[in-house]
């Protein structure tokens, strides 16, 4: 995966099918920083278009610059909807359109994205209800795949979709709230349409790098839960086939192996998700923590406001943006949502590891093998995380997945199953990061009991209930 993943223009090639009625396109350059991370933006034939300033580093030179004058109609069409655009801060239109472009264009070794057969389907399934049953017999909480499915990486990006948009808007709102209340009260007044304008670049600008993000992530992706969240529709646990065999090509691994092992993990995780109601939202509301402590730094902007002239000097502001004038701060908020993040990730990371660990160890030869390679590819920030740490700044790495899986284990030899997963209950019996230095500490402690609380408050409004049905009686 290359370091800017995300770099807007358009893909090398775009699928010569009836579904967009696209052809072949140019893939534009890399550019400086700006506003949203992305290279150059400027109209053609105009500030940074072909032939001025920029050239090949803004999107609209990519589009044009050389491009088949039969496809000049569509290109304009596309362009217009750009601007045309009305939404919210993502295009998610767009988005969804270079992610498929993205995938029918194939992985950067050359294998193309294919049609799940049957014998492939059959597979997955037979492999997640053994795994279910395996399961069974190493953690308390039940089930939490009513279905199991097989999807090609097309698939994955339609099922995907609604979640990334649940998890990117609440920054690109931020980020595009900030920009367009950087300019002073008359300026803003003066340059209304060009906001207006902006606001629908930027929406399409997101839409073009969140798009060429999931369309990449879905030629690495082996299932529903690589990053840890649950990206795909409840109760389905969902393996790729075509990805599950690039995953063990090099690891000497029979492929009954590998996709038993995976198939672990992803039903691991959607018992989790499935049965821990609060666990969601507590990881989503971590991101939207962060996304409300973005602080956008705006000292260049004073700096150049004064000295500005979009009429007499375009380029200027062309400059000022470009030179990294809205950057996001490291602000307590982030910081703080960061860290409630990264702890239950690790925790979340570290039961799956831990039961899957227990429950392949005596079945699988290779369990020892593909759990150090899972690990790895967790721990290091992997493609996933690399993904959206590059599109939002948020890494989505559990950093602490090894102390949090021999602390789960520690649990389960101290307590028991029922023990261990009984602290699933409510969030404040999970271990904090303080508990991962000193995991002994927290096995040996007393844990309160919430479930006795449950029984105490449930005894008491029985009580109630029961004297107000008395009060009843006697008035009658």
């Amino acid at each position: 995966m290359s370091d800017t993943p995300f770099g807007f223009g358009l893909p090398p090639e775009e699928p010569d099918n009836g579904d967009e009625g696209k052809k072949k396109g140019n893939q534009g350059g890399q550019g400086g920083p700006n506003p949203f991370g992305f290279p150059g933006m400027g109209l053609p034939g105009g500030l940074g278009g072909p032939g001025g300033p920029g050239g090949a580093d803004n999107p609209f030179a990519a589009m044009f610059g050389s491009m088949n004058p039969n496809d000049l109609g569509a290109a304009f069409q596309q362009l217009g909807q750009m601007l045309s655009y009305e939404g919210g801060p993502v295009n998610w239109d767009m988005a969804k359109d270079i992610a498929r472009q993205t995938v029918a264009q194939g992985t950067a070794d050359g294998v193309k994205d294919t049609s799940v057969g049957i014998a492939e389907k059959s597979a997955v399934e037979e492999a997640v209800r053994l795994a279910d049953h395996w399961l069974d017999g190493v953690t308390s909480l039940p089930s939490g795949a009513t279905t199991a499915v097989a999807w090609s990486r097309a698939e994955w990006v339609e099922a995907t979709l609604p979640v990334w948009k649940e998890l990117v808007d609440p920054v690109a709102e931020r980020v595009g709230a900030a920009m367009g209340g950087v300019l002073p009260e008359e300026m803003q007044a003066m340059a209304g349409p060009l906001l207006g304008m902006m606001r629908s670049m930027g929406g399409a600008m997101f839409g073009q790098q969140i798009g060429q993000a999931v369309g990449v992530l879905a030629g690495e992706v082996v299932g529903s839960t690589d990053i840890g969240l649950p990206l795909g529709p409840a109760g389905k646990a969902a393996l790729l086939p075509l990805n599950i065999e690039g995953f063990g090509k090099d690891l000497g691994v029979p492929s009954d192996e590998v996709r038993l092992y995976l198939a672990l993990r992803e039903a691991a995780h959607a018992r989790l998700f499935a049965h821990v109601p609060w666990l969601r939202s507590h990881l989503f509301g971590a991101v939207e923590g962060y996304a409300r402590g973005i602080k956008v730094d705006t000292s260049k902007l004073e700096d150049v406001v004064g000295q500005l002239d979009p009429s007499g000097n375009p380029e200027q502001l062309q400059e000022a943006l470009q030179g990294g004038m809205f950057q996001p701060q490291d602000t307590p908020e982030q910081k703080a949502a960061l860290a409630r993040l990264e702890t239950a990730l690790a925790l979340v990371e570290g039961w799956v590891d831990a039961v899957v660990h227990e429950a392949a160890k005596p079945r699988l030869t290779s369990a020892d093998a593909m759990r150090e390679t899972m690990r790895r590819r967790r721990a290091s920030g992997g493609p996933a995380e690399q993904t959206f740490a590059t599109l939002i700044g948020l890494e989505l790495r559990p950093r602490r997945l090894r102390d949090a899986s021999r602390l789960w284990a520690s649990l389960t030899d101290a307590r028991g199953v029922d023990g261990r997963d009984g602290l699933w209950e409510h969030p404040d019996m999970l271990p904090t990061a303080s508990d991962l230095d000193d995991p002994d500490g927290f096995v040996h402690r007393e844990q309160l009991d919430f479930s006795e609380i449950d029984k105490m408050l449930g005894e008491a409004a029985e009580k109630r209930e029961q004297q107000g049905d008395g009060e009843g009686e006697e008035k009658k």
